[in-house]
């Protein structure tokens, strides 16, 4: 287990060996609301609501330590994927339904099936020990991140990619659909899953969070 000044350091020489762009992203999983350390940003206290993603972007972009929670998400499906309301799959297919994303009652049905499957094949109960998590530059963590997330362009991607297959003991396998990457994908499914994930930012990132066109992380 690395201490949190390795963290830090390592979010410093990550970003500078790789030029990136914007900091590197801590996110810690909280199970109560006292974990959130204090002077954290909370939408919620201002009477507004943000989108998952766009917390990643105070963070990585402006260097703000934010806290999101279900009365800080306005997101209803990354809200639903991260269990922090009690929501039937049922309920949610039929709010995805009328936002129209995909062609039909049944596309829905499939994508959110192989979801809800992944969640309950890690134990569901797991999942539920959370209400929200913090996001912070990695450089200035104050907890012990559960995953990094990292926004960069195709030839940093590629570095990255070749350093943790360097040895080949976990090559980097992802699954893409465009839709909720950076929220289920950059965050929630490398926690869960102990392995790195590939994301592509998808519709939300770009329309909420301004992620520009290049972007992977």
């Amino acid at each position: 287990m690395k201490t949190l000044d390795e963290y830090r350091k390592a979010g410093e020489d990550i970003r500078g060996k790789l030029q990136l762009a914007t900091y590197p992203v801590a996110i810690t999983y909280i199970r109560t609301e006292a974990e959130i350390p204090k002077g954290s940003f909370r939408p919620s206290k201002g009477g507004k609501k943000l989108a998952l993603c766009q917390a990643f972007t105070l963070s990585r972009k402006w260097g703000m330590q934010v806290a999101m929670t279900a009365d800080d998400n306005f997101c209803t499906p990354s809200t639903a994927s991260h269990r922090w309301v009690d929501i039937s799959k049922e309920d949610l297919i039929e709010s995805q339904v009328r936002q129209g994303w995909h062609k039909d009652k049944q596309s829905e049905e499939r994508r959110i099936g192989g979801a809800w499957a992944l969640m309950q094949s890690i134990g569901e109960d797991r999942i539920k020990e959370y209400c929200g998590f913090v996001s912070s530059p990695l450089k200035d963590a104050k907890l012990i991140p559960d995953t990094v997330l990292i926004f960069c362009d195709g030839v940093q991607l590629t570095h990255m990619i070749q350093a943790l297959c360097y040895d080949y003991k976990q090559p980097v396998q992802s699954f893409f659909e465009g839709f909720g990457e950076s929220c289920f994908k950059g965050g929630l499914v490398p926690f869960l899953l102990n392995s790195p994930q590939i994301v592509i930012p998808g519709m939300g990132d770009r329309s909420f969070a301004g992620i520009g066109d290049h972007e992977l992380a």
